[in-house]
């Protein structure tokens, strides 16, 4: 059964001419059918209401009828005809192929430049075609008492013949039918159009508003007018000459709409209409004016009733002003379409102002461009970088951000793209693509895969790249800054999403270091200003750059003169690692264990590891599974300790952020932590002292306290957060309790009077013995500065 519901709904697809006829079927030329499961040997059905049955060789809906039998000599099969049901067949184009309703202004629009631009190319050759019938242009007028819309156009209009092939066939398009006979012609001729419509079902999509359609059209090439007329939900239409002399025309066609009930106060506004005609078709190559409604102000004399004895002269009577409303044509689309003419003609400003009128922006974008590919793929495009990011943080990322407004043929297709045409780290590119031979379906709203559309895709995003470096190695460094103060999360997206692009990405990227106060550096300045036995980028994630410049995990690297980066963007982290190298030189956390800086000294290293390899193993006992080792530092030169991850696991910065997720998933936190290292700096005091005590008196209680609030304090410094905050800080008071302890000269007998002080007040408040206090009027206080002190 699918082959048969396939092959009947196809017809539509593959334009075959069907026809409308007063009866209920419409002919289609003869098809062969080769595949022997459409013999009538068995029952095929879905359900009795409304699906498709096969019984006895007939077929309910889409028959197949038997048309002859073969003749002797061929093989076994017999040949059918398809028949289909009008109204059903409408049914599905019209409310199938569309998205919204409002698309049917635009293919009427479309329908009449069309028209207009055959009787331009045909007057070439033939100048009596044009005669005295006006300016070539379309005129749209609505009627909301009367719920109509009438789009008149001055173009080549239709013979009766050409009314019944063209609106009487449905998928039968006459500018697919021009455009083979120019190519037939002349192969050029053909090739740089701009004609529009060649599905040959744009016409029906004013039945997705109107209950009634009425064409009234005049061609130069007759000398009579026809009506086409048809209504919704029927399997049949009407042709008649046009009688009425108040109603002919020069040249053209004029179709006009009787909108449904539902339909009429939304569509017949004039308001709307010309919001329509902005929107999809303001580009279109000849003027469209639209009915609307005006104001002016006029003078007017005042009426005033005449006293006895005045003798004023009616040209000496007051006037005033008021406004009237009036009704008159007005240009719909005035604004030309930049992307047509040369970039070299265009001034800045043109640019400028094109932007902010397409987009309803306010401010100047920060960079622009316009070009022109060739090749297999032809398209126009203007694309800007804007002057400010969304005030909506979901704006920011959203694919369907209605930012590229695609145009075939300088008709208006769609802003709705999920992706097609940019990436999402590229959502924030503002512009217009304007293609002459993009792989759209029949309602031309839903943008098909192709590898027509892959190829535009990476053009469009090339441009982008080529637009965003041009801004970074300008002369004026504010234009970058703002850019990257906008857009520079997305650009670290795409190092993420896009590992393709990681060559064009990676200049553009921005960062504090430890060498920089303000300023921010490329990669670029930061390779440029390596020492020659530095082989690698080394960078610190952090939460802040206050919590970065003070890391213990940078003294040993600022000691060295080595610059590190800070990430104190939370996607910073992610993008670094997803790009791994930059220009041979690999990307190092100085956060994580095994940190090489290139020039160690292997002697004092391995006195130190022989002096502390006691301690270590001392700490690791009292420690337990919280770290998974102690080791003696290369990294530190004034911090007593530093806790450091695993080379595979998570940073501190990392688990901080992995915490913070709002769906996250917590059993896999455990895991992905990785083990901690706990490394200790031989030249501290401190370790010193611990050192000793691991020696001498490895039991002592204060030692192990010590250590704990050692590992706590290394904790909270290297970044990570303590399981138990409340547990750290009493440790704190209680080491600041030893420490403190009787410093400035307090006694026990104090401490003791001063707490059995406040038991006898408590006792005398208990047994009632309040002193009265003496009661003092506010008047009575006066200072001796007094001013108003008598």
């Amino acid at each position: 059964m699918a082959p048969v519901l396939s092959r009947c709904l196809s017809s539509v697809s593959a334009a075959l001419p069907l026809r409308f006829s007063p009866s209920s079927s419409l002919k289609v030329d003869r098809v062969r059918l080769r595949d022997s499961s459409f013999a009538p040997k068995r029952v095929f059905g879905y359900s009795a209401s409304g699906g498709l049955r096969w019984q006895g060789g007939k077929v309910v809906r889409c028959v197949a009828a038997v048309v002859e039998k073969e003749e002797a000599g061929e093989a076994a099969g017999e040949k059918f005809e398809y028949q289909a049901e009008v109204s059903r067949l409408l049914d599905l184009i019209v409310h199938s192929l569309y998205s919204h309703k409002e698309v049917f202004l635009r293919e009427l629009v479309s329908n009449a430049s069309d028209a207009l631009d055959k009787l331009r190319f045909l007057s070439v050759t033939d100048s009596s075609l044009l005669g005295d019938s006006g300016e070539l242009e379309i005129r749209i007028k609505s009627d909301l008492d009367n719920g109509t819309i009438t789009i008149t156009d001055t173009g080549i209009g239709m013979t009766k013949e050409e009314l019944i092939d063209c609106l009487g066939t449905i998928a039968q398009s006459g500018t697919s039918k021009f455009l083979k006979a120019l190519k037939a012609e002349n192969q050029d001729l053909g090739a740089d159009n701009g004609l529009i419509g060649q599905f040959g079902v744009g016409f029906y999509s004013a039945f997705l508003v109107a209950e009634k359609v009425v064409v009234s059209t005049k061609s130069p090439k007759s000398d009579k007018q026809y009506v086409w007329e048809a209504v919704a939900d029927s399997n049949s239409y009407a042709i008649r000459e046009e009688t009425d002399p108040d109603k002919l025309l020069k040249r053209g066609t004029q179709v006009t709409l009787y909108l449904r009930p539902d339909d009429k106060f939304e569509f017949a506004d004039p308001t709307r209409i010309q919001g329509l005609v902005k929107n999809y078709s303001q580009f279109v190559s000849f003027p469209i004016y639209t009915w609307q409604e005006k104001s002016r102000t006029v003078e007017v004399e005042e009426e005033e009733e005449p006293k006895e004895g005045d003798e004023t002269k009616p040209e000496d009577k007051k006037k005033k002003t008021k406004t009237e409303k009036y009704w008159d044509w007005e240009l719909a689309n005035e604004t030309k379409p930049i992307w047509m003419r040369n970039a070299k003609e265009v001034e800045k400003e043109e640019y400028y102002e094109f932007y902010k009128k397409t987009f309803n922006e306010f401010l100047d974008p920060v960079g622009y461009t316009h070009f022109t590919t060739e090749g297999e793929v032809e398209f126009r495009s203007v694309l800007y970088i804007p002057g400010m990011a969304p005030l909506n943080n979901e704006d920011i990322v959203n694919p369907k951000t209605k930012n590229i407004r695609l145009y075939v043929k300088r008709v208006f297709i769609s802003d709705d793209f999920d992706g097609e045409l940019f990436p999402r780290y590229l959502s924030f590119v503002k512009g217009v693509v304007d293609s002459n031979d993009l792989p759209l379906n029949v309602s031309r709203e839903i943008l098909q895969e192709s590898r027509i559309v892959r190829i535009m895709r990476k053009r469009l995003v090339r441009k982008t790249f080529d637009m965003i470096q041009d801004i970074s190695e300008s002369e004026n460094k504010e234009d970058y800054k703002k850019f990257w103060e906008n857009f520079g999360k997305l650009i670290k997206l795409g190092c993420i999403e896009d590992s393709g692009n990681h060559k064009r990405l990676t200049p553009l990227l921005r960062f504090h270091s430890s060498k920089s106060e303000e300023e921010m550096i490329s990669l670029d300045d930061y390779v440029e200003n390596m020492p020659e036995n530095q082989n690698a980028i080394y960078y610190l994630a952090t939460d802040s750059l206050k919590s970065a410049r003070t890391a213990p995990f940078l003294e040993k690297l600022v000691q060295k003169d080595i610059e590190v980066l800070y990430l104190v963007e939370p996607i910073d982290e992610v993008a670094i690692q997803n790009l791994q190298t930059y220009k041979e030189k690999k990307f190092v956390d100085i956060s994580k264990e095994d940190l090489e800086l290139g020039d160690e000294d292997e002697v004092k290293e391995r006195e130190d590891k022989q002096e502390f390899n006691l301690l270590c193993d001392w700490i690791k006992q009292q420690l337990g599974d919280k770290v998974a080792k102690v080791q003696v530092s290369k990294r530190l030169s004034s911090s007593p300790c530093v806790l450091v991850s695993g080379k595979f696991g998570w940073s501190a910065n990392m688990e901080r952020l992995m915490k913070a997720q709002t769906l996250g998933d917590t059993s896999s936190l455990e895991f992905m932590r990785g083990r901690r290292i706990l490394e200790i700096n031989p030249d501290h005091p401190i370790i010193k002292d611990l050192n000793a005590a691991c020696k001498n008196e490895p039991g002592s209680s204060e030692a192990k306290r010590a250590v704990d609030l050692l590992y706590d304090t290394a904790l909270i410094s290297s970044g990570f957060t303590p399981d138990s905050p409340a547990e750290l800080g009493n440790k704190i008071y209680e080491m600041m309790a030893i420490a403190l302890g009787g410093r400035w000269g307090r006694s026990e007998s104090e401490e003791e009077g001063g707490v059995a002080g406040e038991a006898e007040s408590g006792a005398s408040i208990e047994v009632g013995e309040v002193a009265e206090a003496e009661v003092v009027e506010p008047s009575e206080v006066r200072m001796e500065s007094d001013p108003w002190k008598d």
